[in-house]
């Protein structure tokens, strides 16, 4: 299994509602939700997710 380095958003709230982003897999970003830290994972390529950041 893929270890995964999690940080949380910058954007995050003080009221613990944030995404958690890990980009420490060459290739590979992963997204979870940090309430759910044993939760599902969202892996994308680093394309992906620089095309995803882009339109934002």
């Amino acid at each position: 299994m893929t270890h995964f380095e999690f940080v949380k958003s910058t954007y995050s709230t003080s009221s613990g509602e944030c995404v958690e982003v890990a980009t420490n897999v060459a290739g590979t970003v992963a997204v979870r939700d940090s309430k759910r830290a044993d939760g599902a994972v969202v892996e994308i390529t680093d394309l992906a997710w620089a095309s995803f950041a882009r339109t934002l």
